[in-house]
This record gives structure tokens, C-alpha cells and sequence, in this order.
């Protein structure tokens, strides 16, 4: 061969070579691929069926040398010896799709999760519910996280050794990144245990949906924060109509600058239902007097909640209904 060809060839080898390895290169070809044009290819590569008989393998050979897609096998996901990961089926394919042409150059597409991704969250979503199922996501389709179109991407990790929303210690941080209001809620002189992990979001809420409101893992509100407030649960014998309806009439839940989570200091949270007796007598509100000192109306209705005594003195006296 003249030494011209020769030269020739092995450039023409090398470029080949180079285009099979870099995963930049090779998605270039298809990454500027609007949405419905990206995901009909996906469906005629799903229809064809063309996995890679090498399987994770096969993909190795070029994504071997991103840290990312190695730390894979650092999770659940990543292991061959789950029957019930991906690993110990299609592998990569089983959530990335069939692989088809795509190590050919890069003329085919691939699944593409999270930021950045030109599926839809519907269709990335659909991939992780194949898996996926059961009761703690049997109201996914009606909860507040799929009609706002969030991806399980854009809070799950799967390339990692452990999801940062699957652990205590980071759950909230992850959750808080979306929910700026509860998180800034969170660190108000008054508020539930989250900062140290005492309690997570998932204690109450269920991100997948729930059949409640607010995503609430009980039936009602009360029921949810009874689960830990056992003791004002009752039933009493003189009960506090609004404490029987709905703990927020009260309460906000993710933290407040008064005492006890209150949405109001007293008495002005108690006046806003009670019109009292009291409020004809000149030192009320004012501070001066034990009506109002100290903790207000507390200083008498102490049993908020409700009380069990028949008698109607100090430190037992209900609100009126």
C-alpha cells in the first residue's frame, strides 16, 4: 500500500475510533432534536426492539470514563445480584432505552433523564413507574407533583451510592430547594424538629400524592398531626370546636414567629373568633392586668384543647363554642 493510503487509512480509523468514544460527539448529531421529533425516533427504537446483546457492556466502552455513570454500580440500581435491578435485566437499557445505532456514530437517541433532558416528565416518568408501582404511588397521577409536570429526576438520584432524598439528614434540603416558603418557614423562632432530622417532610406528606389534601399521609389534618400530638386527641368533655375541626385553624405547620406554631399571638388569635365579655373591661389588652399578662387568655383557658373537668374555675375553663 503506498505510504500515502496507508497514512490515509489509519487517519480515517483513528476519527472513527474517536467518534465511537466521545459520548459529546456522538450525541451532537441528535441533542438540537425538538421534543416530538426526539421522542418519535424513542418510539420506533422501542418498537424495533433492537437491544444490544453486550448490554451495559456495550455502553462501557464509551461512558466508561464519566464518573457519573460509574457511580451507578455504587447504588441499588448499579447491582447484578437484585433480581429487581435494572442491572440484572436490559442493564443500561432497561431505563435508557434500546441502544439500536446509537454507538454507530450517534444517529440515534437515547432516554434521557433530568435537567436538560428533551423528553417530557411524563415520558422520563413513565420509564421509572414501569419499576416503580405500588400503594405509596397509587395517587401519582393526581397529585400536585405530576400535573405540575416534575420529573422523579428532578428530586431522585439514581447514579449515586444513596439518594439524597431517600436519607433523613438530607431530605428536607432537597425538598426545600422547590419549596422556598416552607423552607424559609423552618427557621422561624418556632417550628417542628427539621432542622435536625427529628422529623422529614415525608413524616406528614407523601410526595407522591395521597388521596388528601396537601399530599397528607393521614385521611384528615387533625389525623396527621395526631400521629405524634396523641394527647390532644380526646374526646373530652369540654371540647374546643375549631381544635375538633382543623389544627390549622390555629397552627401553621412549618413554623412561625409566635409561640407554639400559632398563626397569631394570643389574644388576638382567640379574639379573632371570641367577641368575650371581656373586652369591656379598659385594662383588656393592655398588658396590665392578669386577663392579658403573660400568656393572655392562657392565664385562664390553660386546657386549650379541650378539658375532662366538669368544673368551670381556673385552669380549666373551655373557650365558649
Amino acid at each position: 500500500m503506498p505510504k500515502k493510503s496507508l497514512i490515509a487509512a489509519l487517519l480515517g480509523s483513528a476519527l472513527c475510533a474517536l467518534s465511537l468514544a466521545s459520548p459529546v460527539m456522538a450525541a451532537g448529531k441528535w441533542q438540537h432534536m425538538d421534543q416530538a421529533e426526539f421522542e418519535a425516533v424513542l418510539d420506533k427504537k422501542f418498537a424495533d426492539g433492537a437491544y444490544s446483546k453486550q448490554g451495559a457492556d456495550n455502553c462501557l466502552m464509551c461512558h466508561k470514563k464519566s464518573a457519573k455513570v460509574s457511580a451507578l454500580f455504587d447504588g441499588v440500581h448499579g447491582r447484578v445480584d437484585n433480581p429487581n435491578s435494572p442491572m440484572a435485566g436490559l442493564q443500561c437499557e432497561a431505563c435508557h432505552g434500546p441502544m439500536g445505532k446509537h454507538n454507530r456514530g450517534g444517529k440515534e437517541p437515547m432516554i434521557v433523564f433530568g435537567e436538560g433532558s428533551p423528553l417530557s416528565a411524563v415520558k422520563q416518568n413513565s420509564v421509572c413507574l414501569s419499576c416503580h408501582q405500588g400503594e405509596e404511588r397509587m395517587a401519582w397521577h393526581a397529585s400536585t407533583h405530576n400535573l405540575e409536570e416534575i420529573a422523579c429526576a428532578d428530586c431522585h438520584q439514581v447514579h449515586v451510592a444513596k439518594d439524597a432524598i431517600l436519607d433523613p439528614t438530607t431530605e428536607v434540603e432537597t425538598c426545600t430547594n422547590c419549596h422556598t416558603r416552607q423552607g424559609a418557614d423552618m427557621h422561624k423562632r418556632s417550628a417542628h424538629p427539621m432542622d435536625w432530622a427529628g422529623m422529614t417532610c415525608s413524616s406528614c406528606h407523601n410526595p407522591h400524592g395521597s388521596l388528601t389534601e396537601a399530599a397528607l399521609t393521614s385521611t384528615t389534618i387533625n389525623d396527621n398531626c395526631y400521629q405524634c400530638h396523641a394527647e390532644k386527641r380526646g374526646p373530652f368533655l369540654q371540647e374546643h370546636q375549631p381544635v375538633m375541626e382543623d389544627c390549622s385553624s390555629c397552627h401553621t405547620p412549618h413554623g412561625s414567629v409566635n409561640d407554639d406554631l400559632l398563626q397569631r399571638r394570643a389574644p388576638q388569635l382567640c379574639q379573632s373568633c371570641h367577641a368575650s365579655a371581656h373586652n369591656g373591661n379598659p385594662l383588656f389588652n393592655s398588658g396590665a392586668d392578669v386577663m392579658t399578662a403573660g400568656k393572655s387568655c392562657l392565664n385562664c383557658h390553660s386546657q386549650i384543647h379541650g378539658s375532662n373537668s366538669p368544673m368551670m374555675g381556673q385552669h380549666a375553663i373551655p373557650l365558649g363554642r
